[in-house]
């Protein structure tokens, strides 16, 4: 048996419409211990939302469409089950923060009853006991049990990211996705909203896949972490080895982005160019077209992961027969 609660081998995504073919994702791989927190990091596009809803088995279809891989959960291939049975996992083991805590919630319902809803539909409870286990849990976020009768519109930006955080925790599920659960919150509240999702999970012993393009949340909440890029994973690993051992040009581009108050530096310097047309991806080396390092070679030729200093580079530079290229 193998010890990884996710495994994402080659998944691919890609969405079919009017002006071609999307390719969103693109032969990614994924892993996650249990207890385990991995980020997932990348520029709006690079495919993160879309990766976390195939995990979810949420891809609208069409125009929408996994065309290769596989993603195991508990030793089962989530793509192989009938959606009956994935239902059963949706939202009892594997949960899901939505982006917009403002638009994740049913106006119409008191957030008690969006909560409690969960609860009845994944355990075998009576009303008063899926009553009582949400009141339980808005305390366990911060919100006093008696507003288990308020609305969505009576509640701040934060406390309504909060109610997300209660609902996806409701089941004690085995794995959370947090896709950008604080961009839409102002700076306290975030740090606010990361202390208590990183107090529940400690708690209830969950993993987390953490979307996000925020290098600080990262280094925060995350024991590994993915850079992706034009529906790629282009460097993964611990979260020390990436961090302080940084090896892809577009990783040291956006860590280069970032101000650090520990250097001299009077400029930052941004990464030049603009995320590829996922349509009309560059051949070879996606990132190539804005890589300061790139050679002719980059322009032709697939990049392989490399396995340098415990973590996977996908540049060519790290390739043994195309790295004379650099030197």
């Amino acid at each position: 048996m193998s010890d990884k609660l996710l495994n994402i081998k080659n998944l691919s995504i890609e969405y079919r419409t009017e002006d071609g073919v999307v390719k969103a994702v693109n032969n990614i791989n994924l892993d996650l211990k249990e207890g385990e927190t991995l980020g997932l990091v990348g520029e709006t596009g690079a495919g993160k939302t879309t990766t976390a809803l195939g995990m979810m088995r949420l891809i609208p279809n069409p125009p929408g469409k996994i065309t290769g891989g596989t993603i195991e959960f508990e030793g089962k291939d989530l793509l192989s089950i009938c959606e009956n049975d994935m239902r059963k996992i949706r939202g009892n083991k594997i949960s899901m923060i939505f982006q917009d805590p403002m638009t994740s919630l049913n106006p119409v319902l008191s957030v008690g009853e969006q909560i409690s809803e969960v609860i009845l539909i994944h355990q075998d409870i009576n009303s008063q006991a899926a009553i009582d286990k949400a009141k339980e849990m808005l305390e366990l976020v911060g919100i006093p049990g008696g507003r288990y009768n308020d609305y969505p519109h009576q509640f701040s930006g934060g406390m309504k990211q909060r109610v997300v955080i209660a609902i996806s925790l409701a089941c004690n599920p085995k794995l959370l996705i947090a896709d950008e659960p604080t961009t839409a919150l102002d700076v306290t509240i975030q740090a606010q909203v990361l202390d208590l999702m990183n107090n529940l999970k400690e708690k209830f012993k969950t993993a987390m896949l953490m979307i996000t393009h925020d290098l600080g949340v990262v280094a925060q909440v995350c024991d590994k972490v993915a850079i992706m890029y034009g529906g790629e994973i282009i460097e993964y690993g611990k979260i020390e080895d990436v961090f302080e051992h940084t090896k892809h040009p577009y990783t040291k581009g956006l860590f280069g982005s970032i101000p650090n108050l520990d250097s001299d530096a009077t400029r930052l310097k941004p990464i030049k160019g603009i995320m590829p047309d996922p349509t009309n991806l560059p051949c070879g080396c996606p990132f190539h077209p804005r890589c300061d390092m790139a050679k002719n070679i980059c322009s032709k030729k697939i990049p392989k992961y490399t396995n340098i200093d415990g973590h996977n580079i996908k540049c060519l530079m790290f390739e043994d027969e195309a790295k004379k290229q650099w030197i």
